[in-house]
C-alpha cells in the first residue's frame, strides 16, 4: 500500500467520525487534493477552492434527530480549480467518505475568488513593469521599492468583460517600510492578468496628481505618535478572570451554553457559519434556526468618474471572510478566558495551510439581565440578575478595511450579530486646490477618501419550534383610521402592531422604515402561545439599513441585486448560499446572479414552508479627518429576539445578582445595606493601596482575616493573588 493510499483511507476513516457540519479537517484537505490530482494527473492545474460541502438539509436533519437511527451523511468536498491555458473554472464536487469524485464540470465566463496568493503576486510584478515605472517617474518616485500596491479584483470592465482573470491595483508609496502608504496615494491604476502574470493596461486620469513627498506619512505606528502628539496616561489594566473556568462545554464543535445548543462551522468564504440553533426550554430541546452567516457584503464607492465606478468590493464573493481571517491574539483581539478554533484551507498546490486562532471564544458580562426596586420601602426591596454573554468571533483584513464579527449569545434567548469596521479609508490623491464635487474628503493634505457603503447580507434559515413549516411577515407601528373623537378612538392615543404575512417571494422584498419601527418576524403559523394566542416566532430588530445609493440600472446595482432591499425571502433549496451568485469577480450583472435569480417573477409561495432570508444592513460613510490615519471602530448590530416563543421571561432561571424581597427588608429595620462595591475608586483620591489592606501578591502570604479590607465589611479573599485587594 502506498503512501497516498495510507494517507487516503486515515483521512476516510476520520471523515466518518466527524460531525457532518464540521470543516474539514488538513488530512481531508490532502484526501481531497489527491482525489483531484488523480482525476486531471495528465493536466497543469492550480487550486483556488477546497472546502465542505454541507449535507443535504433533510439528510442531516434526519440523522440529528436520530444519529442512531439513521445512517451519517456522507462526507463531501465542493473544489474549484484552474486548468493553465483555459479559460473559466473547473468546479466540482468530491465524496470523502467513498474517496472518489462525484462530479466536475467546465464553468465559462465566470472567474474565481481572489486568494490570499493571487494577491500576494501583484506587487513584485507591478514594480518591474516599465509602464509602471515610467508612471511613478511621472508622478515623482524613482525608487520602486518604496511603491505598494493593493490589488483588487477589477469588479467589471466592460473594455475585458469576463474573459480574463484581472486585477486592479490601486497604488502607494511609502518612504519608510513602516510608514502607512494610505497618506500618499497615486493618481493611476494597473490593470493585472492573474493567468498572464503581467500588466496589461494602465488607467491615467487626464489630470495629474504627483506624489506629495513634502507632505510627512500619516503614520499610526507607536513609533510616529510618540513623536508627533505623544501619549495619554496608560491605561489602568482590567483583568478579566473566571477561577471557576467557563460556562460553556465544547464537544468538537458543538456547543453547550445557557440552554443554546448549536454548532459552530467556519468556510474560506463566510467564515463563522452558525448551524443547528436549539434552546432547551425545561427539558424540551426547541429548534431556532438551522443555519446564521453572513453570506455576502458590497463596498460601492460614490465617485463616478473613471475609473472609480469599478470600486465596488464584494469582500466575500471576490475574497472571502475565512481565506482574509486574521490568527486572533489573548489579551487584545479578545480579552477574558478563551478558546479558539482554527481555519484550515488549501494553497493553490493543494497542501494543507492552517491559520491558527482564526475563531474566539469567550464570555463577557452583559450588564443587567432584568431589575425591579420597590418604591414603597425606599426602594430597597429590589431583585437584581446580572446577566452574561457568549461571544463567537473573528476578524477579517479586506486591504485596506478590518471587519470584525461577533455572534452574541444572550441568557433571555436572544442572538445578535454585531459588526464593526476598523482599519484605513481607501484613499485617492489630490490636488492642493483641487474641488472633490461632493464624491469625497480631504481627510490630510492631498489626500481624497471617498464617500462609500459597507452593506452586509445576513443568511437567515429559520426552523422557529420546525424545520418544515415556518413563514416571515413585517411588523409595523401603526395608528387606527378611527378620528379622535370616534367612540373606537375617542381621545386618539390608540395604536397597535400591523402584521403582514408574505405570501410570495416578491411580497417579501421589503425595506425598513424607521417612522413605523418595522421589524421582520419568523414564526411557525402552526403553533400557538398557550398565554397570547400568538404563533411562537423571532423577531429581526434592525435599524442600520441604509438605501443601495448607486442608481437602479446602475453597474453596482445590477451586480448587488441582494442590497436592492433589506429583505428578501426565498424558498429553500440545498444550494442557494450566496446572494450575489456562486461566482461574484467580474460579473457584469447581466443577469443579475444569485437572489433576483430565485425570486424570478416573485410568484414562489413561501408561507408555511421551509424559507431561507436573505436581510441586509450596513452604513453609508462619509468620510472625515477622524477616520484618519485609522479609522476608530464603528459598530453596527441586528437582533433575532424571541416573541412569543416562551411562556414567560426565558431567563428567571439565571441565579440573581442580588435579591432582597419586601419581608426581607422589614426584618432588616434600620439594618445598613452595605455596598457591594468594592473601594478601589477611592485610589482616584489620593488614597494609596498600602494605607487601607494587605500588600499579599501570593496565595498563602495573607489570609481573609489579616487582610484590612476585611475590616471594613467588604468581601475579601487574598488567598486568590489579592494584591491590595485593590482597595
Amino acid at each position: 500500500m502506498d503512501r497516498l493510499q495510507q494517507l487516503a483511507m486515515h483521512a476516510t476513516s476520520s471523515a466518518m467520525a466527524a460531525h457532518p457540519l464540521d470543516p474539514l479537517s488538513p488530512g481531508e484537505l490532502k484526501q481531497a487534493a489527491g482525489i483531484i490530482r488523480n482525476a486531471y494527473s495528465n493536466k497543469q492545474i492550480s487550486f483556488n477552492t477546497v472546502t465542505l460541502r454541507e449535507p443535504e438539509k433533510s439528510v442531516l436533519t434526519r440523522w440529528l434527530e436520530k444519529p442512531t437511527v439513521f445512517t451519517r451523511p456522507p462526507r463531501e468536498a465542493y473544489f474549484v480549480i484552474l486548468e493553465e491555458g483555459v479559460k473559466g473554472v473547473i468546479e466540482g464536487v468530491i465524496s470523502l467518505t467513498e474517496n472518489k469524485m462525484v462530479y466536475s464540470a467546465i464553468s465559462t465566463n465566470v472567474q474565481p475568488i481572489l486568494t490570499v496568493e493571487d494577491l500576494g503576486s501583484v506587487e513584485e510584478i507591478m514594480r518591474r513593469d516599465p509602464n509602471v515605472i515610467e508612471q511613478c517617474r511621472i508622478s515623482g518616485i524613482d525608487d520602486m521599492s518604496k511603491v505598494y500596491c493593493d490589488p483588487w479584483t477589477i469588479g467589471y470592465d466592460e473594455r475585458w468583460g469576463s474573459s480574463r482573470r484581472l486585477q486592479q491595483a490601486f497604488m502607494y508609496y511609502r518612504e519608510d517600510e513602516d510608514d502607512s502608504q494610505y497618506s500618499h496615494p497615486f493618481d493611476f491604476t494597473p490593470i493585472f492578468d492573474a493567468n498572464e502574470k503581467r500588466i496589461i493596461y494602465i488607467d491615467v486620469p487626464p489630470v495629474r496628481r504627483p506624489i506629495k513627498k513634502n507632505i510627512p506619512h500619516a503614520n499610526f505606528n507607536p513609533k510616529d505618535v510618540q513623536a508627533t502628539t505623544g501619549f495619554r496616561d496608560p491605561i489602568k489594566p482590567i483583568s478579566i478572570t473566571q477561577p471557576e473556568g467557563v460556562n460553556f462545554k465544547l464537544n468538537g464543535n458543538v456547543m453547550d451554553w445557557q440552554n443554546f445548543k448549536f454548532h459552530i462551522g467556519f468556510n474560506y468564504r463566510e467564515g463563522i457559519v452558525l448551524n443547528d440553533i436549539q434552546f432547551n426550554d425545561h427539558g424540551n430541546l426547541r429548534p431556532i434556526f438551522h443555519r446564521l452567516s453572513l453570506a455576502e457584503m458590497v463596498v460601492p464607492y460614490g465617485n463616478p468618474e473613471h475609473p472609480h465606478q469599478r470600486k465596488h468590493a464584494f469582500d466575500l464573493g471576490e475574497y472571502g471572510a475565512g481565506y482574509m481571517t486574521n490568527p486572533l491574539a489573548l489579551g487584545c483581539d479578545c480579552k477574558g478566558v478563551i478558546h479558539y478554533l482554527d481555519g484550515h484551507f488549501i494553497n493553490s498546490k493543494g497542501e494543507p495551510i492552517t491559520v491558527k486562532n482564526s475563531v474566539c471564544i469567550h464570555e463577557e458580562d452583559d450588564g443587567v439581565l432584568f431589575k425591579h426596586s420597590d418604591f414603597r420601602d425606599n426602594f430597597t426591596t429590589s431583585i437584581v440578575t446580572r446577566g452574561t454573554k457568549l461571544v463567537i468571533s473573528q476578524i477579517f483584513t479586506a486591504a485596506n478595511y478590518e471587519y470584525m464579527v461577533y455572534w452574541i449569545f444572550h441568557q433571555d434567548g436572544t442572538i445578535q450579530l454585531e459588526i464593526k469596521l476598523t482599519g484605513i479609508l481607501n484613499t485617492f490623491a489630490m490636488n492642493f486646490d483641487e474641488d472633490t464635487k461632493g464624491w469625497g474628503t480631504q481627510v490630510y493634505p492631498g489626500v481624497n477618501a471617498h464617500n462609500h457603503q459597507h452593506l452586509f447580507s445576513v443568511r437567515i434559515h429559520p426552523s422557529v419550534d420546525g424545520h418544515d413549516g415556518n413563514s416571515c411577515a413585517v411588523a409595523d407601528a401603526a395608528v387606527p383610521d378611527h378620528p379622535v373623537g370616534s367612540p373606537e378612538n375617542y381621545y386618539g392615543n390608540a395604536f397597535y402592531a400591523k402584521r403582514k404575512v408574505f405570501k410570495t417571494s416578491g411580497e417579501s422584498q421589503t425595506d425598513y422604515d424607521g417612522t413605523t419601527s418595522r421589524t421582520w418576524e419568523f414564526f411557525n403559523p402552526n403553533k400557538e402561545n398557550p398565554y397570547s394566542h400568538k404563533n411562537p416566532s423571532y423577531k429581526l430588530v434592525s435599524r442600520e439599513c441604509p438605501v443601495l445609493l448607486p442608481k437602479k440600472g446602475s453597474l453596482v446595482w445590477k451586480r448587488a441585486g441582494f442590497a436592492r432591499h433589506h429583505m428578501q425571502v426565498v424558498p429553500y433549496t440545498d444550494d442557494n448560499f450566496y446572494p450575489a451568485g456562486q461566482h461574484v469577480p467580474q460579473t457584469s450583472g447581466e443577469p443579475t446572479r444569485g437572489i433576483t435569480e430565485w425570486i424570478g417573477d416573485g410568484t414562489s409561495r413561501i408561507e408555511n414552508t421551509e424559507i431561507v432570508a436573505y436581510h441586509t444592513m450596513g452604513i453609508t460613510h462619509f468620510p472625515s479627518p477622524e477616520d484618519f490615519p485609522i479609522m476608530p471602530a464603528e459598530t453596527m448590530t441586528m437582533l433575532l429576539r424571541p416573541r412569543h416563543f416562551f411562556t414567560q421571561n426565558p431567563a428567571l432561571d439565571v441565579p440573581p445578582s442580588h435579591a432582597m424581597t419586601t419581608s426581607g427588608a422589614r426584618a432588616l429595620t434600620n439594618g445598613e445595606i452595605k455596598s457591594l462595591t468594592d473601594q478601589t475608586s477611592k485610589l482616584a483620591f489620593s488614597q494609596t493601596a498600602s494605607s487601607s489592606c494587605c500588600l499579599s501578591t501570593s496565595k498563602t502570604a495573607a489570609t481573609v482575616s489579616s487582610c484590612k479590607c476585611a475590616n471594613n465589611g467588604l468581601s475579601c479573599n487574598c488567598e486568590f493573588n489579592c494584591t491590595c485587594c485593590n482597595h
